[in-house]
């Protein structure tokens, strides 16, 4: 009888311990930061504005992604195109949340992505490797190597036909503009400046895009 009770007692411990180990494993599980989902990229495909249409430009941002190890998401980079078949930013890079290379949570959704998005700054705005990206100086206060194509609306949607705002759909190195954001939220004197619409590129070359503060740098956002 003493020898029955005992065996019951050990079961129960056991149990006890067994749920206790799956609980301290769920713990820390749900920990553990989330993965990577935003980044923006740390090299350009280096041809001004024609970065192979949209194609180009998701597989520039696969690329990345594979390289540092995250390549069993989906990655899409943040453009818009204009004319027949337009296409909205904003539409493109799934339902979020999206968090950096450190974890942050840069956005929840797309809405909060558009219409609250202070984590898009100097600080938070990394890489696919964790890095700051560039923003340098080069000693003048008031240029910055911060800007971002985009070709879109502050609410991520597309240009009207008419005004090229998206070097020809993200096909030309030559005429037309580019629509760009501040990575660093920073413009002059100006703090605040939007992360995805703050000006025109004067065209589409890449010494177009570095005049006014750019590389043709982008988004990269994971859509699943």
């Amino acid at each position: 009888m003493n020898s029955k009770r005992t065996s019951i007692a050990v079961i129960a411990v056991i149990g006890a311990l067994a749920l206790s180990g799956l609980s301290i494993v769920a713990q820390q599980q749900s920990d553990e930061p989330p993965e990577m989902g935003v980044f923006i990229t740390s090299v350009t495909i280096g041809d001004g504005g024609n970065l192979g249409g949209l194609a180009g430009a998701d597989a520039h941002c696969q690329a990345l992604a594979d390289a540092a190890g995250a390549g069993d998401r989906t990655w899409r980079a943040y453009l818009s195109t204009q004319g027949a078949g337009a296409v909205n930013a904003r539409d493109r890079i799934g339902s979020g949340p999206w968090a950096n290379a450190e974890g942050l949570v840069m956005a929840t959704s797309v809405e909060n992505l558009h219409y609250d998005n202070s984590t898009f700054n100097r600080e938070h705005t990394l890489d696919e490797n964790g890095n700051q990206f560039a923003s340098r100086t080069d000693g003048d206060p008031d240029f910055t190597e911060h800007d971002v194509l985009t070709g879109s609306h502050i609410d991520g949607t597309a240009f009207p036909p008419g005004e090229d705002q998206t070097c020809n759909n993200w096909t030309s190195n030559s005429e037309g503009s580019a629509r760009v954001g501040h990575a660093d939220r920073y413009s002059f004197t100006t703090p605040g400046s939007p992360w995805n619409s703050a000006h025109g590129t004067p065209g589409c070359t890449q010494a177009n895009l570095v005049a006014v503060g750019g590389a043709g740098l982008l988004y990269c956002f994971a859509t699943d």
